[in-house]
């Protein structure tokens, strides 16, 4: 008789079984995209990420049974008498409907560029579900002291990130494949034309507010030019005051020497006076 699982156990097989489940059906689903991408780099990042997910589906499968689980398609076993077979059939049904997914994906999209884009746009959506299967896988592990699961998780989830990054940066690039395989080329190139007058046009605002700036800065420069010219001739008065200083300095002195002139004159009548007889 199997031992009966605890509660611990039991919660983190559920986890892991859900995390399982959907490794199996994108087992299938990149299988049908890789038959479906024409582009060599997205080819073949699509085949390299199909082995990360069938090592991701062994090494589940292989912590499960490590923890006393069974490593099953339908996320939740269905307690009960019933539920054998209740898993069973829940099992068939999820792996059914993978399988159909493929020739559905294959007939979508109006053109071959837009079945790449949109299976793109689907694989991203996966990738960030099983990011959060494997954030909440390597949480639970965490916090119920399994250090095992969470570095299995751990590992996993950058997997998908690093996965998630390239698709993120590959939709751009199939979004402009689809743009030139649907849309006509004169319709492309009209639409350029009707948008460039309009990033070089300026708006009636735009130009005013710029005459409004040019005329600020000739009244500015104007001002700036009388207020040279004023203190030019602010300094030219100073200059002319300097010069009629000097030439009054220039009289005072001749004043002082005309003085002494005459003192010599009446010394000389003076003498002459006493000399002649009386």
């Amino acid at each position: 008789m199997a031992e009966e699982l605890s509660t611990r156990d039991a919660k983190l097989i559920q986890y892991l079984n859900e995390a399982y489940g959907k490794e199996k059906e994108l087992e299938t689903a990149l299988q049908a995209h890789i038959k479906m991408a024409k582009r060599p780099p997205y080819k073949k990042r699509l085949q390299e990420h199909l082995k990360e997910t069938k090592a991701q589906s062994k090494g589940l499968e292989r912590r499960i049974k490590a923890l006393g689980g069974k490593a099953e398609r339908s996320p939740v076993p269905v307690p009960g008498p019933a539920g054998g077979a209740a898993t069973a059939v829940t099992a068939v049904a999820t792996k059914t409907l993978a399988a159909a997914k493929g020739p559905i994906h294959a007939a979508r999209g109006t053109g071959e560029a837009e079945k790449q884009l949109k299976n793109a746009k689907d694989e991203l959506w996966n990738e960030y579900e099983e990011i959060g299967n494997y954030t909440a896988i390597e949480t639970l592990a965490e916090s119920l002291n399994d250090a095992e699961t969470a570095k299995l998780a751990r590992e996993y989830r950058k997997q998908e990130e690093r996965m998630a990054a390239f698709l993120l940066k590959l939709i751009p690039t199939l979004t402009k494949a689809v743009v030139t395989e649907e849309v006509p080329a004169a319709e492309r190139r009209a639409a350029r034309a009707a948008s460039a007058p309009a990033r070089g046009r300026s708006t009636p605002t735009a130009r005013g507010a710029g005459a409004s700036r040019a005329a600020a800065s000739r009244s500015a420069g104007t001002a700036a030019s009388a207020s040279s010219g004023a203190s030019r001739g602010s300094g030219t008065a100073s200059r002319a005051s300097g010069g009629t200083s000097r030439a009054s300095a220039g009289t005072s002195r001749s004043s002082g020497t005309a003085a002494p002139a005459s003192g010599t004159a009446r010394a000389s009548r003076a003498r002459a006076s006493r000399s002649s007889p009386s």
